[in-house]
């Protein structure tokens, strides 16, 4: 009984403690609300120390006060050259921004392409990085004069960052996905906008917002040093000369609420256009595609591959003709997945010959798939028709599965999508390897009977441990 007792009064010491915190906890302000106040009273308290040591001073032209700054700032915003000012200075810098951004995005595609470009820009970029920008705003006076001075100036500070970041970002490229993109033929526009732009958005977001800052304050330093008319930089300088350090305080505050907003503007549009997905209208159009007669037959002749020293595939030689289904057999490590990446035309044979028909569709060993985007995207791409990839799609996968990123999806799931991409595709013969891979009894039986339907005449090439479709071709590698 006493153990009974005991409990219970635990039981209400923990209700009456909950039910205090309750209490407490419903008076304190939310995460992002308590984060705001502490901001704000920052604010407050480091303007109260200006107006405390204005007021200790007592000297306006030393240090004018808050209240002298905002009467200043209030009646600079009642005038119109004001925002003419504005303006001019933001022409100028975002000129400068824009060619450094487009020139770093040209270059760092150029160097990734040609590796000795990328030596011998290095140093080049390296003193673009160091160098103060007070010595090359004084070079630029004295070359080009104050007009392009805030312009060049700019370009000189996105110029390296943005060009390092992109081209790290090349380098860590997906190969998979860019040999996918390679096999179905997708334009440069598909490329760029589903698998180069995902892939280069973190290191060019994180070079963007490097590089807004320093870019908007050292165009406007370049304009205090250069005094170009209609400019912050000379509106700095007079006020300096004039001694109205007041005016010097307004204009600051002016040109750091230009650069946040302007940074704002610029990383909003950078993520609505990161978010965009561009409509994939028009198939890619291939060279021949199911062909007949002797000229649609897929031949190799003595083909030979060796990796290393161990040889893959020896002499080898085999016809493919339309229409037929041909199942590759052997041991792992025989040279199925060799041979099919020779007859898409990603490796070379050390020696021998292979004539296709035309262009071709693949499922490879991975599903390569453009994992931010749906099921949907992803055989679009290769369709350049919505409805046509949605109902296809549906021949495997429930509806609601369709418009899932890639990246959600199951193992099986996303490999009933690469196999629907390959079918799908405009192509004389279609490769496909261990295509039913994640899948059970049911959804293979599905999944070949789709293959079936869709092979309309093609040449079918399979490779897989998990055994042949009925009336294949059985081609055996040893």
């Amino acid at each position: 009984m006493s153990g009974l007792m005991r409990q219970e009064a635990e039981e209400k010491g923990l209700s009456g403690r909950s039910g205090k915190q309750g209490k407490r906890s419903g008076c304190r302000f939310p995460g992002g609300a308590r984060a705001t106040l502490l901001k704000c009273g920052a604010w407050v308290f480091w303007i109260g120390v200006w107006a405390l040591l204005a007021a200790v001073s007592d000297n306006d032209i030393f240090l004018a006060s808050p209240l002298q700054t905002g009467r200043r700032l209030l009646s600079l915003l009642g005038q119109k050259e004001f925002y003419v000012i504005i303006g001019c200075s933001l022409m100028r810098i975002g000129a400068g921004f824009t060619a450094g951004l487009l020139g770093a995005a040209a270059l760092a595609a150029a160097s990734r392409r040609l590796p000795f470009l990328e030596e011998l820009l290095w140093p080049v970029m390296e003193l673009m990085k160091t160098v103060p920008i007070a010595s090359f705003a004084v070079l630029l006076l004295i070359w080009w004069g104050s007009s392009g001075l805030a312009a060049a100036v700019s370009l000189v500070v996105v110029l390296p960052n943005v060009y390092i970041s992109l081209l790290e970002g090349l380098k860590s490229m997906d190969i998979q996905l860019l040999e996918m993109a390679a096999v179905f033929r997708l334009s440069f526009g598909k490329r760029f906008f589903y698998i180069y732009r995902p892939m280069l958005r973190p290191f060019l977001q994180s070079s963007l917002k490097g590089s807004l800052g320093m870019c908007w304050k050292a165009g406007v330093a370049a304009e205090v040093i250069g005094i170009p008319a209609r400019s912050i930089g000379e509106q700095l300088y007079l006020s300096k000369l004039y001694l109205d350090t007041a005016g010097v305080f307004a204009w600051t505050v002016a040109t750091v609420a230009a650069s946040v907003l302007l940074e704002k503007l610029i990383l909003r549009l950078w993520g609505l256009f990161s978010c965009w997905e561009p409509a994939c209208r028009g198939s890619d159009k291939r060279k021949g595609t199911a062909g007949s007669g002797a000229d649609a037959c897929l031949r190799i002749g003595n083909l030979t591959k060796s990796y290393e020293g161990r040889t893959v595939l020896s002499d080898l030689s085999a016809v493919y003709e339309p229409g037929m289904i041909y199942f590759l057999a052997g041991p792992s490590g025989s040279g199925k997945t060799t041979l099919l990446r020779i007859l898409a035309g990603l490796t070379m044979p050390d020696s021998g010959v292979c004539r296709t028909p035309g262009a071709c569709s693949m499922v490879f060993q991975e599903d390569r798939l453009c994992e931010e985007y749906s099921a949907v995207r992803n055989v679009e791409l290769v369709t350049g028709d919505r409805g046509k990839a949605q109902r296809a799609l549906l021949r495997l996968l429930q509806e609601d599965e369709l418009h899932k990123p890639c990246s959600r999806l199951s193992g099986g799931m996303r490999r009933r999508v690469a196999l629907v991409r390959a079918m799908e595709a405009d192509s004389a013969y279609v490769l496909l390897d261990e295509p039913f891979t994640g899948m059970d009894d049911r959804t293979r039986m599905l999944a070949e009977a789709y293959i079936r339907e869709m092979q309309q005449g093609r040449i079918l090439i399979i490779a897989s441990h998990q055994g042949a479709l009925s009336g294949s071709v059985l081609k055996e590698l040893s």
